[in-house]
Protein backbone atom coordinates (compact mmCIF):
# COMPACT_ATOMS: atom_id res chain seq x y z
CA UNK A 1 0.00 0.00 0.00
CA UNK A 2 1.49 3.35 -0.95
CA UNK A 3 1.84 6.02 1.69
CA UNK A 4 -0.89 8.64 1.58
CA UNK A 5 -0.93 12.10 3.13
CA UNK A 6 -3.46 10.75 5.61
CA UNK A 7 -1.05 8.09 6.86
CA UNK A 8 1.56 10.69 7.82
CA UNK A 9 -0.60 13.70 8.75
CA UNK A 10 -0.52 14.84 12.37
CA UNK A 11 -3.76 14.22 14.28
CA UNK A 12 -3.20 16.15 17.52
CA UNK A 13 -4.31 19.62 16.26
CA UNK A 14 -7.86 18.29 15.84
CA UNK A 15 -8.17 16.31 19.06
CA UNK A 16 -9.17 17.37 22.57
CA UNK A 17 -7.21 14.56 24.22
CA UNK A 18 -4.89 11.83 23.03
CA UNK A 19 -1.37 10.89 22.13
CA UNK A 20 0.62 10.75 18.90
CA UNK A 21 4.03 9.41 17.99
CA UNK A 22 6.37 9.45 15.01
CA UNK A 23 9.26 7.09 15.47
CA UNK A 24 12.20 5.58 13.71
CA UNK A 25 14.82 2.99 14.38
CA UNK A 26 18.00 2.22 12.47
CA UNK A 27 20.37 -0.66 13.18
CA UNK A 28 23.87 -1.52 11.96
CA UNK A 29 23.52 -4.20 9.26
CA UNK A 30 25.67 -6.69 11.17
CA UNK A 31 23.68 -5.99 14.35
CA UNK A 32 24.50 -4.99 17.88
CA UNK A 33 24.35 -1.22 17.41
CA UNK A 34 21.15 0.70 16.87
CA UNK A 35 19.30 3.94 17.48
CA UNK A 36 15.63 4.48 18.37
CA UNK A 37 14.10 7.98 18.22
CA UNK A 38 10.54 9.19 18.94
CA UNK A 39 8.77 12.51 18.45
CA UNK A 40 5.58 12.51 20.53
CA UNK A 41 2.64 14.68 21.48
CA UNK A 42 0.57 14.18 24.62
CA UNK A 43 -2.68 16.01 25.31
CA UNK A 44 -4.67 15.69 28.51
CA UNK A 45 -8.32 16.78 28.55
CA UNK A 46 -8.56 20.52 29.06
CA UNK A 47 -4.82 21.12 28.58
CA UNK A 48 -2.69 22.30 25.67
CA UNK A 49 -0.51 19.66 24.00
CA UNK A 50 3.07 18.99 25.05
CA UNK A 51 5.75 17.56 22.79
CA UNK A 52 8.65 15.28 23.67
CA UNK A 53 11.70 14.00 21.86
CA UNK A 54 13.07 10.60 22.95
CA UNK A 55 16.44 9.05 22.10
CA UNK A 56 18.05 5.68 22.79
CA UNK A 57 21.36 4.27 21.60
CA UNK A 58 21.74 0.49 21.96
CA UNK A 59 25.31 -0.81 21.84
CA UNK A 60 26.05 -4.48 22.47
CA UNK A 61 29.77 -3.83 22.00
CA UNK A 62 29.74 -1.85 25.22
CA UNK A 63 28.99 -5.07 27.12
CA UNK A 64 32.58 -6.20 26.61
CA UNK A 65 33.84 -2.88 27.92
CA UNK A 66 31.66 -3.31 31.01
CA UNK A 67 33.09 -6.78 31.62
CA UNK A 68 36.59 -5.35 31.44
CA UNK A 69 35.83 -2.56 33.90
CA UNK A 70 34.28 -3.80 37.13
CA UNK A 71 33.56 -0.23 38.24
CA UNK A 72 31.50 0.62 35.16
CA UNK A 73 28.21 -0.84 36.39
CA UNK A 74 26.17 1.18 33.91
CA UNK A 75 28.33 0.42 30.87
CA UNK A 76 26.64 -1.69 28.26
CA UNK A 77 23.15 -0.42 29.09
CA UNK A 78 21.23 1.72 26.59
CA UNK A 79 22.03 5.44 26.52
CA UNK A 80 18.75 7.30 26.92
CA UNK A 81 17.67 10.94 26.75
CA UNK A 82 14.38 12.83 26.63
CA UNK A 83 13.26 16.45 26.41
CA UNK A 84 9.71 17.80 26.78
CA UNK A 85 8.52 21.16 25.45
CA UNK A 86 5.26 23.06 25.19
CA UNK A 87 5.44 23.88 21.49
CA UNK A 88 4.65 20.89 19.25
CA UNK A 89 3.76 21.99 15.73
CA UNK A 90 2.23 20.03 12.89
CA UNK A 91 3.53 20.17 9.31
CA UNK A 92 3.92 21.07 6.56
CA UNK A 93 6.72 21.05 5.56
CA UNK A 94 7.40 18.15 7.93
CA UNK A 95 5.09 15.87 9.87
CA UNK A 96 5.95 17.15 13.36
CA UNK A 97 8.27 19.75 14.87
CA UNK A 98 9.14 20.00 18.58
CA UNK A 99 11.39 22.98 19.20
CA UNK A 100 14.14 22.65 16.60
CA UNK A 101 13.69 18.88 16.34
CA UNK A 102 11.61 17.71 13.41
CA UNK A 103 10.66 14.67 11.40
CA UNK A 104 9.16 14.69 7.93
CA UNK A 105 9.33 13.04 4.53
CA UNK A 106 12.83 11.66 4.14
CA UNK A 107 14.54 13.27 7.12
CA UNK A 108 14.75 13.56 10.90
CA UNK A 109 16.89 15.96 12.91
CA UNK A 110 17.11 16.87 16.57
CA UNK A 111 19.18 17.39 19.68
CA UNK A 112 18.82 16.77 23.40
CA UNK A 113 21.68 18.51 25.17
CA UNK A 114 24.93 17.08 23.76
CA UNK A 115 23.06 14.29 21.93
CA UNK A 116 22.17 15.12 18.35
CA UNK A 117 21.16 13.44 15.09
CA UNK A 118 20.77 14.31 11.43
CA UNK A 119 19.29 11.45 9.40
CA UNK A 120 17.90 10.92 5.92
CA UNK A 121 15.80 7.94 4.90
CA UNK A 122 13.71 6.32 2.20
CA UNK A 123 11.91 3.01 2.12
CA UNK A 124 9.09 0.74 1.08
CA UNK A 125 5.43 1.87 0.79
CA UNK A 126 3.37 2.14 3.94
CA UNK A 127 1.87 -0.72 5.93
CA UNK A 128 -1.37 -0.19 7.84
CA UNK A 129 -1.59 -2.51 10.85
CA UNK A 130 -5.38 -2.30 11.08
CA UNK A 131 -7.09 -4.53 8.52
CA UNK A 132 -9.77 -2.07 7.32
CA UNK A 133 -9.35 1.53 6.16
CA UNK A 134 -12.53 2.65 7.99
CA UNK A 135 -10.88 1.75 11.31
CA UNK A 136 -8.61 4.78 10.86
CA UNK A 137 -11.63 7.10 10.63
CA UNK A 138 -13.67 5.96 13.65
CA UNK A 139 -13.17 6.36 17.43
CA UNK A 140 -12.70 2.61 17.84
CA UNK A 141 -10.20 1.09 17.95
CA UNK A 142 -8.68 3.74 20.18
CA UNK A 143 -5.14 3.12 18.92
CA UNK A 144 -4.15 3.53 15.24
CA UNK A 145 -0.80 2.48 13.82
CA UNK A 146 0.94 2.77 10.44
CA UNK A 147 4.48 1.94 9.39
CA UNK A 148 5.19 4.78 6.96
CA UNK A 149 8.18 2.75 5.77
CA UNK A 150 8.03 -0.84 7.11
CA UNK A 151 11.60 -1.21 5.94
CA UNK A 152 13.82 1.81 5.33
CA UNK A 153 17.44 2.75 4.71
CA UNK A 154 19.09 5.50 6.76
CA UNK A 155 22.07 7.77 6.13
CA UNK A 156 23.54 10.43 8.38
CA UNK A 157 25.14 10.85 11.80
CA UNK A 158 24.33 10.49 15.48
CA UNK A 159 26.52 12.14 18.09
CA UNK A 160 26.66 11.83 21.86
CA UNK A 161 29.25 12.32 24.62
CA UNK A 162 31.99 13.12 22.14
CA UNK A 163 31.24 10.05 20.03
CA UNK A 164 30.04 10.23 16.44
CA UNK A 165 28.23 7.29 14.87
CA UNK A 166 28.18 7.26 11.07
CA UNK A 167 25.01 5.73 9.66
CA UNK A 168 25.47 4.64 6.06
CA UNK A 169 22.73 2.48 4.61
CA UNK A 170 21.51 1.13 7.95
CA UNK A 171 18.16 -0.69 7.70
CA UNK A 172 15.22 0.16 9.93
CA UNK A 173 11.65 1.43 10.04
CA UNK A 174 9.70 4.71 10.18
CA UNK A 175 6.32 4.64 11.91
CA UNK A 176 3.37 6.72 13.09
CA UNK A 177 0.74 5.94 15.71
CA UNK A 178 -1.94 7.89 17.50
CA UNK A 179 -5.08 7.48 19.55
CA UNK A 180 -7.18 8.39 22.53
CA UNK A 181 -5.72 5.65 24.74
CA UNK A 182 -2.92 3.10 24.61
CA UNK A 183 -3.86 -0.56 24.57
CA UNK A 184 -3.94 -2.10 28.03
CA UNK A 185 -0.98 -4.25 26.98
CA UNK A 186 0.91 -4.23 23.69
CA UNK A 187 3.79 -5.71 21.75
CA UNK A 188 5.62 -4.24 18.79
CA UNK A 189 7.87 -6.53 16.77
CA UNK A 190 9.94 -5.41 13.82
CA UNK A 191 12.54 -7.63 12.20
CA UNK A 192 14.45 -7.84 8.99
CA UNK A 193 16.79 -10.65 8.04
CA UNK A 194 20.03 -9.26 6.57
CA UNK A 195 20.80 -12.37 4.52
CA UNK A 196 17.56 -12.04 2.51
CA UNK A 197 17.70 -8.33 1.68
CA UNK A 198 15.19 -5.54 2.29
CA UNK A 199 12.29 -7.56 0.86
CA UNK A 200 12.04 -9.94 3.83
CA UNK A 201 10.77 -8.54 7.11
CA UNK A 202 8.20 -8.83 9.89
CA UNK A 203 6.24 -5.82 11.14
CA UNK A 204 3.46 -6.57 13.60
CA UNK A 205 1.62 -4.86 16.48
CA UNK A 206 -0.26 -6.89 19.07
CA UNK A 207 -2.59 -5.55 21.72
CA UNK A 208 -4.94 -6.47 24.55
CA UNK A 209 -7.69 -3.92 24.99
CA UNK A 210 -9.55 -3.09 28.20
CA UNK A 211 -13.34 -3.34 27.85
CA UNK A 212 -14.73 -2.28 31.19
CA UNK A 213 -13.29 -4.65 33.79
CA UNK A 214 -12.30 -7.21 31.20
CA UNK A 215 -9.42 -7.39 28.76
CA UNK A 216 -9.62 -8.88 25.30
CA UNK A 217 -7.34 -11.70 24.17
CA UNK A 218 -4.30 -10.72 22.14
CA UNK A 219 -5.17 -9.28 18.72
CA UNK A 220 -2.44 -8.89 16.10
CA UNK A 221 -2.13 -6.80 12.96
CA UNK A 222 0.61 -6.33 10.43
CA UNK A 223 2.42 -8.26 7.75
CA UNK A 224 5.23 -10.63 6.90
CA UNK A 225 7.14 -9.89 3.69
CA UNK A 226 9.05 -12.68 1.93
CA UNK A 227 11.35 -11.43 -0.83
CA UNK A 228 8.94 -8.59 -1.55
CA UNK A 229 5.60 -10.45 -1.26
CA UNK A 230 3.48 -9.26 1.66
CA UNK A 231 1.24 -11.57 3.68
CA UNK A 232 -1.27 -10.09 6.13
CA UNK A 233 -1.12 -11.55 9.62
CA UNK A 234 -3.39 -11.37 12.64
CA UNK A 235 -6.92 -10.05 12.70
CA UNK A 236 -9.88 -10.64 15.02
CA UNK A 237 -10.86 -13.84 13.20
CA UNK A 238 -7.48 -15.41 14.01
CA UNK A 239 -7.24 -14.67 17.72
CA UNK A 240 -7.77 -18.33 18.69
CA UNK A 241 -4.79 -19.40 16.55
CA UNK A 242 -2.60 -16.62 17.95
CA UNK A 243 -0.37 -17.70 20.83
CA UNK A 244 1.72 -15.25 22.84
CA UNK A 245 4.09 -15.89 25.75
CA UNK A 246 5.69 -12.58 26.61
CA UNK A 247 8.03 -11.06 29.12
CA UNK A 248 10.52 -8.20 28.67
CA UNK A 249 13.49 -10.41 27.82
CA UNK A 250 11.71 -13.03 25.69
CA UNK A 251 8.76 -13.41 23.35
CA UNK A 252 7.41 -16.71 22.07
CA UNK A 253 4.89 -16.26 19.31
CA UNK A 254 2.66 -18.25 16.99
CA UNK A 255 1.37 -15.71 14.49
CA UNK A 256 -1.30 -16.83 12.00
CA UNK A 257 -2.05 -15.07 8.75
CA UNK A 258 -3.65 -15.45 5.37
CA UNK A 259 -1.99 -18.57 3.96
CA UNK A 260 0.93 -18.22 6.35
CA UNK A 261 2.00 -18.97 9.93
CA UNK A 262 5.05 -17.71 11.79
CA UNK A 263 6.44 -19.50 14.83
CA UNK A 264 9.31 -17.77 16.53
CA UNK A 265 11.20 -16.66 19.59
CA UNK A 266 12.64 -13.23 20.26
CA UNK A 267 15.28 -12.80 22.97
CA UNK A 268 16.50 -9.53 24.45
CA UNK A 269 19.27 -9.56 27.09
CA UNK A 270 18.07 -7.58 30.10
CA UNK A 271 21.06 -5.23 30.07
CA UNK A 272 20.17 -4.19 26.49
CA UNK A 273 16.57 -3.22 27.31
CA UNK A 274 15.54 0.42 27.65
CA UNK A 275 12.82 1.05 30.23
CA UNK A 276 10.47 4.00 29.79
CA UNK A 277 7.22 5.36 31.25
CA UNK A 278 4.40 6.13 28.78
CA UNK A 279 1.45 8.22 29.97
CA UNK A 280 -2.15 8.00 28.83
CA UNK A 281 -4.46 11.01 28.56
CA UNK A 282 -6.56 9.65 31.46
CA UNK A 283 -3.58 9.97 33.83
CA UNK A 284 -2.62 6.29 33.94
CA UNK A 285 0.79 5.01 32.88
CA UNK A 286 2.46 1.99 31.32
CA UNK A 287 5.95 0.67 31.88
CA UNK A 288 7.57 0.00 28.51
CA UNK A 289 10.53 -2.28 27.79
CA UNK A 290 12.17 -1.73 24.40
CA UNK A 291 15.17 -3.50 22.88
CA UNK A 292 16.10 -2.55 19.33
CA UNK A 293 19.02 -5.00 19.06
CA UNK A 294 17.21 -8.22 19.98
CA UNK A 295 17.55 -11.67 18.34
CA UNK A 296 15.01 -13.66 16.33
CA UNK A 297 14.69 -17.34 15.48
CA UNK A 298 11.56 -18.06 13.44
CA UNK A 299 10.07 -20.44 10.91
CA UNK A 300 7.53 -19.35 8.32
CA UNK A 301 5.12 -22.06 7.19
CA UNK A 302 2.98 -21.90 4.03
CA UNK A 303 0.89 -24.91 3.02
CA UNK A 304 2.40 -26.76 0.08
CA UNK A 305 5.69 -24.86 0.19
CA UNK A 306 9.00 -25.43 1.96
CA UNK A 307 9.31 -23.75 5.35
CA UNK A 308 11.41 -20.59 5.47
CA UNK A 309 13.78 -20.01 8.39
CA UNK A 310 14.27 -16.42 9.52
CA UNK A 311 17.22 -15.67 11.77
CA UNK A 312 18.44 -12.27 12.91
CA UNK A 313 21.10 -11.38 15.48
CA UNK A 314 21.13 -8.00 17.13
CA UNK A 315 18.85 -6.32 14.57
CA UNK A 316 15.32 -6.91 15.90
CA UNK A 317 13.02 -4.44 17.71
CA UNK A 318 10.88 -5.87 20.49
CA UNK A 319 8.75 -3.62 22.68
CA UNK A 320 6.42 -4.66 25.49
CA UNK A 321 4.01 -2.19 27.09
CA UNK A 322 2.55 -3.31 30.42
CA UNK A 323 0.68 -2.21 33.51
CA UNK A 324 2.75 -4.16 36.03
CA UNK A 325 5.82 -2.68 37.72
CA UNK A 326 7.54 -5.82 39.06
CA UNK A 327 9.35 -6.69 35.79
CA UNK A 328 12.79 -5.73 37.08
CA UNK A 329 13.71 -3.47 34.14
CA UNK A 330 15.21 -0.13 35.33
CA UNK A 331 13.15 2.82 34.12
CA UNK A 332 14.69 6.03 32.81
CA UNK A 333 14.16 8.99 35.17
CA UNK A 334 11.91 10.87 32.75
CA UNK A 335 8.25 11.54 33.34
CA UNK A 336 5.63 11.62 30.61
CA UNK A 337 2.48 13.59 29.95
Amino acid sequence: MAMTSGDAAARFPGTKAGYESYYLRAVRPEGGLGVWIRYTVHRRPGHPPTGSVWFTLFDADADADADADADADAAGTPVMAKETRSDPRAGPPGWLRIGEARIGPGSAIGAIGATHWDLRFDGEPALRHLPRDWMYRTPLPRTKSVSLHPTARFHGTVGLDGRDVDIDGWPGVVGHNWGSQHADRWIWLHAHTPDTGDGTWIDVVLGRVALGRRTTPWIAGGAVSLTGSRFAVGGVARTRALHVDERPERLRLVLPGKGIEVRGTVTAPRDRIAGWVYADPDGSTHDVANCSIADLDAVVHRPGRPDVSLTARGTVAYELGMREHDHGIPLAPFGDG
